[in-house]
């Protein structure tokens, strides 16, 4: 009987043949759990799961970017990297992490599209040259970035936008845009989309959502910005470890004043964080150590669309939101930014706002499809 190849092995049996331990297995299940915000209990129905599945292909193309998205992969610490890569996927294409180069590089692309069509993940780094601009500002082996992915994309099961280049433009989207940058959006209408968005995306979601997609056999719950909500539900304020500090009116007025040394708000040196929607403040970087706002830097808001061209990286919101849409002004910061005047202010959220964080399955997604 001939040999099966990776992805027509389960998860467990790959897990087996490289002698993971029963626990090593359950403790790799818990933190899957923990990191897709999910309950305890959901351990062993993750096991269940996770035994079954067989690894799906995955075809990551990059295009205008600077493989800040692919560093911040390979430094993932729950899963690692290692695990993402031998257990959970088969990353059967990458420019910066596959062995092969040229031809054989592109044959592997070709070969995993024929071999798992209809199956298999479509991961984008980078904005891409809209199809009006010069197709020659961006190639990969002869071909433009758009026919590269529309190709790719056209017997996938879903793609993954990772990074805020891919998902909203980025830093290439930005004023003037001479490339004509668009996202993956912008151009793949008839495919599920997820944005992982982030300058570059937190390591974790980026394995959080190939996760969920192996363990459900679907992708998670988006918000209307088509980013999964377990991750960018809640605005980095209302997790932020700085916010009691916001709420009784005490800001650092410069990096290196008496409140900065102390560590109080950070909103006053430009903080975007609350009208920021991602999991920075709870999962944070390097295997958990940090996070920009720990260490002493205002967030600059790059999970959202046009971050760049938004500007004032370093100048107060005029008026922050919360995730519910109500402004966060408590009594002792109102009292801070208007000279003293105590008083609670309110807004109501606008329909635009309303209907930005409404959930969006991935059913009613493929409705409108």
């Amino acid at each position: 009987m001939a040999a099966r190849n990776a992805t027509e092995k389960t998860l467990g049996e790959s897990l087996r043949e490289r002698g993971v331990s029963r626990r090593g297995f359950l403790k790799f299940c818990a933190a899957t759990a923990s990191m897709m915000a999910l309950p305890p209990s959901m351990t062993s129905t993750i096991a269940a799961a996770l035994e079954q599945a067989r690894r799906p292909s995955v075809i990551w193309l990059s295009f205008q970017e600077c493989t800040g998205c692919t560093e911040s992969l390979t430094r993932s610490h729950a899963p690692t990297v290692e695990d993402l890569i031998l257990d959970v996927i088969s990353l059967d294409y990458h420019h910066t992490l596959q062995a092969a180069a040229g031809e054989a590089a592109e044959l592997a692309r070709v070969q995993a599209m024929k071999a798992h069509a209809g199956d298999y993940l479509v991961v984008v780094d980078g904005s891409l040259p809209g199809p009006d601009s010069n197709p020659g500002y961006s190639t990969v082996a002869g071909h433009s970035n758009y026919d590269m992915l529309m190709e790719t994309v056209e017997h996938a099961a879903a793609v993954v936008a990772v990074g805020s280049c891919a998902a909203f433009g980025g830093l290439p989207h930005a004023s003037p845009n001479p490339t004509g940058a668009v996202s993956v959006l912008d151009v793949v209408k008839h495919k599920p989309v997820v944005n992982v968005s982030g300058c570059p995306p937190i390591p974790m979601v980026i394995t959080g959502v190939l996760a969920h997609y192996l363990i459900f056999g679907r992708l998670p719950e988006l918000d209307a910005y088509h980013r999964p909500l377990a991750f960018f539900g809640q605005s980095i304020h209302d997790r932020c470890y700085r916010r009691p500090f916001y709420d009784k009116g005490l800001f650092a007025k410069s990096f290196d004043d008496e409140g900065a040394r102390l560590g109080w708000c950070l909103y006053q040196l430009g903080c975007k964080g609350p009208s920021t929607y991602n999991a920075c403040a709870t999962m944070r970087w390097n295997d958990g150590t940090s996070w920009p706002v720990e260490a002493g830097h205002p967030c600059l808001g790059c999970a959202e669309p046009s971050f760049w061209d938004a500007g004032g990286f370093y100048q107060a919101l005029s008026v922050p939101t919360s995730a519910s849409g109500m402004t966060v002004l408590g009594a002792g910061a109102a009292g801070a930014l208007v000279g003293g005047a105590v008083a609670a202010l309110a807004k109501r959220r606008t329909k635009a706002e309303e209907a930005r964080r409404q959930p969006v399955t991935v059913d009613e997604l493929e409705q409108k499809l």
